[in-house]
């Protein structure tokens, strides 16, 4: 892939934002693209192949925003992207920018880095392929307050075992309201969060919010996924306590 683009584009920059996905698993790539792409420069081109329906009738497309620009298959990838966020959406199908013959297992290649590499060079969008409305769009989980409790999940275990919930900072302190709390996941405990990884110097597991600004639980120097037992899809809650 980056042979291609550079062939098209001697001058792009290619930054590998990650090689770590598992394969096929399109939430864990939507949630890192999320978290990342707003901290890249105005007009970077996002180049998506995390494409387990690759041969398939499922559409390419490019994703046009405010500021950004992203290529990627239709499998729902995307789906972070609100329609407030997106300008233009352009289904794929130009053949004149494809590398020839297009492998049926192999999309990345052939179709998306042409079309980026196109696109970094100025091409515009519409050249691509016609407008469409909508793209497709996944469930993702969202916490929830029943009662006295906020009901999350975790929805990413990043490659130190580290647990990451879909509960943000926002929700979180909006939620307790400046009063005390327990966090309760599996069978650990917890009732503050920590400002840093070293406070659970003790061996205890401990709750953070992470450089994204999600509820993360953690073990210093420790892998919180191995010792706890716990995994993507795991329960978490936060109750509220009277001061």
């Amino acid at each position: 892939m980056k042979g291609v683009i550079y062939s098209i584009n001697p001058q792009a920059r290619i930054v590998d934002l990650c090689h770590e996905i598992e394969p096929q698993n399109i939430y864990d790539a939507a949630f890192l693209l999320k978290s990342s792409y707003p901290y890249f420069p105005e007009g970077t081109v996002f180049l998506v192949v995390v494409d387990p329906g690759v041969g398939s009738e499922r559409k390419c497309v490019i994703v046009e925003t405010e500021k950004y620009i992203f290529v990627a298959p239709d499998n729902g990838v995307l789906s972070f992207l609100t329609e407030k966020d997106i300008r233009r959406i352009i289904q794929i199908s130009n053949e004149e920018y494809f590398l020839q013959p297009v492998s049926g297992t192999f999309h990345g290649r052939d179709i998306f880095a042409p079309v980026a590499a196109h696109i970094s060079r100025g091409q515009k969008i519409e050249e691509f392929g016609r407008a469409i409305k909508e793209i497709k769009r996944l469930n993702f989980p969202s916490p929830q307050i029943k009662k006295n409790r906020l009901m999350g999940e975790v929805i990413y275990v990043d490659r130190f075992g580290n647990l990451v919930t879909n509960i943000n900072r926002d929700v979180f302190l909006r939620f307790i309201e400046g009063k005390k709390f327990q966090i309760g996941i599996g069978k650990v405990k917890i009732s503050k969060i920590s400002s840093s990884y070293q406070e659970g110097k003790k061996g205890l597991p401990i709750a953070i919010f992470d450089s994204f600004h999600n509820l993360e639980i953690s073990f210093y120097g420790d892998d919180a996924s191995r010792r706890l037992k716990l995994n993507k899809g795991s329960k978490i809650h936060v109750e509220k306590r009277s001061n």
